[in-house]
């Protein structure tokens, strides 16, 4: 089975869609990092690192520090899938994450988006 393409994607090139998704309705940056901390346990500096090395999905959270054991709390649909039901460990990251900020772009309030 051949990987899909989203893992050799470098993180780098989707975090300015993530930004531009949550800027378009009043987000800022700012809660998009926060969302990424919540989830990957990644630092600021260490989410800056990622980013400036251009880091692939795959390795963004083969390295992320610690998940979020909350994260499993996510349920809904992203792209037409559960994504409680992804049973492929690194897509269920990224429709996660994907989740999360679809959340941030609805209004949802961070406490609820971080499963508080």
């Amino acid at each position: 089975m051949t990987k899909h393409r989203i893992y050799t994607m470098s993180f780098a090139s989707v975090y300015p869609h993530y930004v531009a998704k949550a800027e378009k309705k009043g987000r800022t940056k700012a809660d998009v990092d926060e969302i990424i901390r919540w989830l990957t346990g990644y630092s600021q500096e260490d989410l800056e690192a990622q980013l400036e090395n251009k880091t692939d999905f795959e390795t963004f959270f083969a390295e992320a520090t610690q998940m979020n054991p909350s994260r499993a709390l996510i349920k809904g649909v992203v792209c037409g899938v559960r994504v409680e039901d992804i049973e492929e460990p690194t897509m269920q990251e990224i429709r996660y994450l994907d989740k999360l900020i679809d959340e941030l772009a609805k209004g949802k309030a961070m406490e609820k988006i971080l499963r508080k």
